[in-house]
């Protein structure tokens, strides 16, 4: 088992990519945290699966734009798990409009999930990472972030700031030989791609090479590789996934 000896938190790990990383880990030993801000049922569910296997899981709830709930899920999780060796900072939300329509509520919103909870969550865990025999920070990011798309200005912003943002802690971190690296998907089939309208998958299948969409698993293997021992020289970098789309 190539995680049996690292406890590993995944924020928004009850649904979707996070459900899909969760599992991953788990299969491969980890102790996971199962991190939720509602879907409490789902990241039950979640930790059951999770259970069954080789790892374990807790779950933890906690919205991660609001550092006080963020100290507190940390605080009970290092209680009851010891310190955090990989924390995978997955949770994200969109607010789509067109620029000249979007608010400034439409954009604050955005940037304090996707750029202020990964803030939160790597402020509270950032020694443990950094003092871990092998600590890893793994942000995901999104195709959006390399080439912009339609209507997402303040989601695409949020995710092209992560390569910024990975390769400046892979820069603090390296001397403790702990690393942070990002992974970009291109569009998966998610609830979040669920509610695209028919016509404007059609348009995105157009652009990817593959001709088809991912799937949560086409992604989490490459995260559980960045999780693992196997990947110490690997740091600064943002791995695509995305069919072909952007390289």
């Amino acid at each position: 088992m190539l995680l049996e000896d690292r406890t590993c938190l995944v924020t928004g790990g009850s649904k979707g990519i996070g459900a899909g990383i969760a599992r991953e880990l788990g299969a491969h030993g980890a102790d996971v945290v199962v991190n939720y801000r509602s879907s409490e049922d789902s990241a039950h569910a979640v930790k059951e699966e999770i259970d069954e296997g080789p790892g374990s899981a807790v779950v933890a709830q906690a919205d991660v734009a609001n550092f006080d709930e963020v100290q507190t899920m940390y605080d009970a999780v290092r209680e009851e798990l010891g310190p955090i060796d990989v924390l995978v900072n997955n949770a994200g939300i969109t607010v789509d409009r067109t620029f000249d329509e979007m608010t400034r509520e439409d954009w604050d919103r955005v940037i304090s999930v996707n750029l202020g909870g990964v803030y939160n969550c790597t402020k509270v865990c950032y020694d443990d990472i950094r003092d871990a025999e092998e600590g890893r920070l793994i942000n995901i990011s999104s195709v959006v972030g390399q080439q912009g798309n339609y209507g997402q200005a303040n989601y695409a912003t949020t995710k092209s700031g992560l390569f910024g943002f990975s390769r400046t802690i892979a820069l603090e971190m390296a001397r403790h030989g702990s690393t942070s690296n990002c992974v970009a998907p291109g569009f998966v089939e998610t609830d979040m791609l669920a509610d695209v309208p028919e016509r404007v998958r059609e348009k995105i299948l157009k652009n990817i090479p593959l001709r088809r969409f991912a799937e949560v698993e086409d992604v989490v293997g490459i995260v559980r590789f960045l999780a693992s021992k196997e990947s110490s020289y690997m740091t600064g970098q943002v791995l695509a996934v995305n069919g072909g789309m952007e390289w």
